[in-house]
């Protein structure tokens, strides 16, 4: 069962090919916690099984959470599995598509590999295509209560759901007090992945993540697009910025109706094989 290492901005991955998992239609929820399990597993935020057939585009891809979730999109997983086609030559430097369940997507790989970019589709705020619970409505400066502290938030759905709260400071450790109960709020009926936002001037904005089923992250793709999107509704920031995250940088280009060109690194890591033995342990 061989599996591929990456990451992104030290936001991390294994692809799966399910040419190498004769049987599996998919990983189950068991096996994804044991895979990606820091102590017991291969250790990853996350999982890429893939390609798939697609009769959208010229690829499939599903993407699971180390819970064992699924996510219906992922910036960085999107950019590590366009590498991983373009390392397997499977793909070349032309455009191509990947479809994924929340949208398909066209990349593009560059510089031999260290450079992808991805057209991630148009954001909303719409309440009802994030989703958020209430009436239709954009989500914009509405305020909750989480713990001891009110926060205004703003929310955004780009295949994926987001919730962005604009601070004038921000740490890991806000994100990992707050972001769990933010992540579980009743706002958000398929929960959230949450972004805290420093604007730091019109080019430039920073955020911590805390991402739906894999807690806090170094960095994220569609965090980026999101948080990006947002501060440029609220007429924070031009249409072209870097987003800084702890892991790195990623461009964000945002075009008059919010579609997302994103574009960042991915590193490849390691290749192996998964043994039966990691499934005999209890996660």
């Amino acid at each position: 069962m061989r599996f591929h290492k990456y990451h992104a901005l030290g936001n991390d991955y294994l692809v799966l090919n399910p040419a190498d998992y004769p049987g599996w239609a998919a990983p189950t929820s068991p096996q994804i916690r044991a895979i990606c399990h820091r102590n017991f597993g291969a250790g990853s935020d996350g999982i890429l099984w893939g390609p798939l057939p697609s009769a959208k585009a010229k690829f499939g891809l599903r993407i699971f959470n180390p819970d064992g979730s699924e996510a219906e999109k992922s910036g960085n997983g999107l950019r590590i599995f366009s590498r991983y086609l373009f390392d397997q030559k499977l793909a070349g430097d032309a455009a191509f598509t990947i479809e994924v369940p929340g949208g398909v997507v066209e990349s593009r790989v560059m510089d031999g590999g260290q450079r992808i970019t991805v057209d991630m589709g148009r954001v909303t705020f719409q309440s009802d295509q994030i989703p958020v619970a209430g009436p239709v409505r954009e989500v914009l400066n509405e305020k909750f209560q989480i713990k001891d502290r009110e926060f205004t938030f703003c929310a955004a759905g780009i295949g994926n759901p987001h919730c962005v709260m604009v601070l004038p400071e921000i740490s890991a450790a806000l994100a990992t007090t707050y972001g769990p109960d933010i992540e579980m709020h009743r706002n958000f009926p398929n929960r959230i992945n949450v972004q805290f936002l420093k604007v730091l001037d019109r080019q430039n904005i920073q955020i911590e993540i805390w991402e739906r089923g894999a807690g806090y992250t170094l960095a994220s793709g569609s965090s980026s697009s999101a948080a990006a999107a947002v501060a440029h509704k609220l007429g924070l920031v031009d249409a072209k910025l870097t987003v800084h995250m702890p892991g790195g940088r990623i461009g964000i280009e945002i075009a008059p109706d919010f579609a997302i060109r994103m574009t960042g690194p991915t590193t490849r890591v390691a290749e192996g094989v998964l043994h039966a033995e990691l499934f005999t342990t209890k996660i």
